[in-house]
C-alpha cells in the first residue's frame, strides 16, 4: 500500500483580509468567517475536504495583511490544476479561488441587506457557503465583480515539515491611533482617541519594560491548558506625519501572543498615553501576574496582522519541534 503521505501535498497560502465582515478567522456554525470562506472555496475548485492550519487566529473585525496558513491537498487534486496556458497549479489556484471569493463576497454582501430590510431570512454567507444567490441584490449595491474582503496571494507548494503555526518565529502586528477629527472613510481600521493629544514618549518609556520573555498573563485571555508565557520582541509607537490630529502607529512582535494579547498591551499603553496611569504602571501590572479589571482590551478594528516571519526551509521542522516543546513544558 502506498504511503499516505507521499500522496498529498502541503501547500502555503499567503493570505489578507479585511475582517471587518468576519466573525474571526476559526470556522464557526452559521456565522461567516475567514477559515469557513476559504475552506469552502477551497472544497469548491478541489472538491474535496480542506481544512486549513493557521499561523494567528484572528478575533472577530481584526485584520490581516500578511497571514499564512497551510493545508495538505491531495496530489491527485493539486494535478487537475492546470490551464491552456501552461501555468503552474498555484497560480491557477490563486486565480480560481479570486473568483469564488468574489462571488460569495457579492452574495454575502447581498444577504446582509437583505437580512437588514427583513426580506430575506436566509443568509448567504451564515454558513460559510461561497452561494451565488443574492448577487443581484450585489449589483444593485454597486459591488464590482472581481472584489473580495479576503484575497489569497500567493500559493506555493512547501516542505511536508512546513506548519503555518508551530514553525513560525515571530508573528508582527500594527495598530493605528488617531487623534482630532474623526475621518469617516478611516472607521473600519483606525482607533480615534478624541481631541487630546497622546504622549508618544511617555507610551514608549512604558512598552520598553515590557520587552522580553515573560508571563504575560496579566495582558491575555488565558485558554485552557495554554501557557502564557511570551518572548516580546517589539512594543512601540511610531508618530506618522501628516493629517490633523496625531497618527500613531503602534508595532508589537513577538514569537506568538495570547488571545487578546496585543489589544490589552495597546490598551495599557492609551492608558500611559492619556496620563491615567504612569510609566511604571504596566511593569508592575505585568508583574503581578493576574488579570484585573484595571487593564482595558483596545478595540479590535484598528489591529492588523502585518507578517509571519519564519526560518530558512531547513529550519522547518526545528522550530516547529522547540514551539510544540515549550507549550508541552509549560502547560
Amino acid at each position: 500500500m502506498e504511503d499516505t503521505v507521499a500522496q498529498t501535498v502541503r501547500v502555503r497560502f499567503d493570505i489578507a483580509y479585511d475582517g471587518t465582515g468576519f466573525h474571526g478567522w476559526a470556522r464557526q456554525p452559521g456565522l461567516r468567517t475567514v477559515q469557513g470562506v476559504l475552506e469552502t472555496a477551497l472544497e469548491t475548485i478541489l472538491r474535496e475536504p480542506v481544512t486549513l492550519t493557521v499561523a494567528g487566529r484572528t478575533d472577530a473585525g481584526v485584520h490581516a495583511r500578511g497571514q499564512v496558513a497551510h493545508a495538505d491537498l491531495s496530489a491527485q487534486a493539486v494535478a487537475t490544476l492546470r490551464d491552456r496556458a501552461g501555468r503552474c497549479p498555484g497560480t491557477v489556484l490563486r486565480t480560481r479561488l479570486a473568483g469564488v471569493l468574489s462571488r460569495e463576497y457579492r452574495a454575502a454582501m447581498a444577504a446582509a441587506r437583505s437580512s437588514t430590510s427583513g426580506t430575506a431570512a436566509n443568509t448567504a454567507g451564515a454558513n460559510n457557503a461561497a452561494a451565488p444567490a443574492g448577487t443581484g441584490a450585489a449589483v444593485r449595491l454597486n459591488v464590482p465583480r472581481g472584489v473580495s474582503d479576503v484575497v489569497v496571494r500567493q500559493v506555493r507548494k512547501v516542505p511536508a515539515d512546513f506548519d503555518a503555526r508551530f514553525s513560525a518565529l515571530a508573528r508582527e502586528y500594527t495598530y493605528r491611533v488617531c487623534t482630532g477629527p474623526a475621518d469617516p472613510l478611516r472607521r473600519h481600521d483606525v482607533l480615534w482617541w478624541g481631541e487630546e493629544p497622546l504622549d508618544v514618549a511617555a507610551m514608549n518609556a512604558a512598552a520598553c519594560g515590557l520587552l522580553g520573555t515573560h508571563d504575560f498573563l496579566s495582558y491575555c485571555k488565558p485558554r485552557e491548558g495554554a501557557t502564557t508565557i511570551r518572548t516580546l520582541q517589539r512594543l512601540d509607537v511610531v508618530e506618522l506625519g501628516g493629517g490633523a490630529g496625531q497618527q500613531l502607529l503602534i508595532h508589537a512582535r513577538a514569537d506568538a501572543f495570547c488571545h487578546s494579547m496585543v489589544r490589552t498591551l495597546v490598551g495599557a499603553l492609551l492608558r500611559v498615553g492619556s496620563g491615567a496611569r504612569d510609566i511604571e504602571w504596566p511593569r508592575r501590572r505585568l508583574a503581578e501576574c493576574n488579570r484585573t479589571g484595571e487593564v482595558v482590551v483596545a478595540p479590535a478594528h484598528p489591529l492588523t496582522l502585518e507578517n509571519v516571519i519564519y526560518p530558512e526551509p531547513e529550519g522547518y521542522a526545528q522550530r516547529a519541534q522547540q514551539a510544540r516543546q515549550r507549550r508541552d513544558e509549560c502547560c
